[in-house]
């Protein structure tokens, strides 16, 4: 099996080009490095967000500027595509449990009202980013598997799973196909790290920043850490996967620490003294999350292709050259 990456799958042969995409948050992180390899695969792709953070980031494509509560804004942006990227998302897994009923009424509610109208508009295919960070809660057995027990311990991966299982209810109901993809910890190009979300994109700003590193907690726990071309080939792949398996992790499969990352940043900015400061710990960090791959990679042939040594010093200088 040939395997799908961020080198593989651009060029004239992509199954995605001429077909008509809607990237939901394509102002995000994730969002603008979609957007921009849709187009390099011909994609003809409608961008819709709230702003765009980097003017010009998406080097082309309709964009429309849009809430999600809005929808009649929505409804505009699905009419006429086929396939539907949803990547927004209502909160922050921090920030959710402090006001559950705004993350349900954020991202469960309005993805409902998305579901509605994209069945009512034929779009061919829903495919949502979940997280594979939260949905699992505190892990029985690492790596953890699609099947394992999904117990949230934020706000944030109730709402996820719930969106997930209303996926999976129209496409009974309906008809409207969909793929799952639960995202470990992405990072790489267009992370400006001034955001509460990316903490390698947060570190290494404060790095080049001269400022202090602040972690949560000892600096022990163990991420999953991707990068977003590995993460964005996953999303491509998926569009057109047509197979019984809907829900898949997405990842390095490989674990690193906190610690371990301000180790690797010292070695790649040893011109540089990086001081840390620990604070408290947050409740919502489980101690381990480390996601087993080998699902997408029997049914898609997908896997990570960048390193992490490439991936962080891609990172490292995107955010020295490019971000705000």
């Amino acid at each position: 099996m040939t395997p799908v990456g961020s080198r593989d799958d651009v060029g004239g042969a992509s199954p995605l080009k001429g077909r008509r995409c809607l990237v939901l948050g394509a102002g995000g992180f994730i969002g603008t490095n979609l957007c921009r390899r849709l187009q390099a695969n011909g994609a003809v792709v409608q961008a819709f967000g709230r702003s765009q953070p980097l003017p010009g980031a998406l080097g082309g494509g309709d964009w429309m500027t849009g809430d999600f509560t809005d929808h009649a804004a929505v409804a505009r942006a699905v009419e006429g595509n086929e396939v539907i990227f949803h990547l927004i998302s209502g909160s922050l897994p921090e920030s959710s449990n402090k006001d559950p009923i705004a993350d349900l009424s954020g991202s469960v509610v309005q993805t409902l009202h998305l579901l509605d109208i994209a069945r009512a508009s034929g779009v061919r295919k829903v495919v949502f980013a979940s997280s594979g960070g939260t949905v699992y809660g505190i892990p029985q057995q690492v790596p953890i598997p699609e099947s394992a027990p999904t117990n949230p311990i934020a706000a944030y991966g109730i709402g996820k799973l719930a969106i997930e299982k209303y996926l999976g209810l129209y496409r009974h109901l309906y008809g409207l196909d969909y793929a799952v993809l639960r995202v470990a910890n992405p990072f790489g190009p267009y992370q400006t790290g001034r955001r509460k979300q990316g903490v390698i994109a947060a570190l290494a700003r404060r790095a080049l920043d001269g400022l202090p590193l602040e972690i949560w907690g000892t600096g022990e726990v163990v991420r999953d850490f991707i990068y977003v071309d590995d993460v964005v080939s996953a999303l491509v792949a998926s569009a057109t996967h047509d197979g019984s398996h809907k829900v898949f992790n997405v990842g390095q499969g490989e674990g690193r620490s906190i610690n371990q990352i301000i180790a690797d940043l010292r070695a790649i900015l040893s011109d540089r003294t990086l001081d840390v400061i620990y604070k408290p710990g947050r409740a919502t960090d489980v101690p381990v999350n480390v996601l087993d791959i080998g699902l997408i990679y029997r049914e898609m042939g997908w896997r990570p292709l960048t390193s992490w040594s490439d991936g962080l010093r891609a990172t490292i200088e995107w955010i020295r050259k490019s971000a705000p």
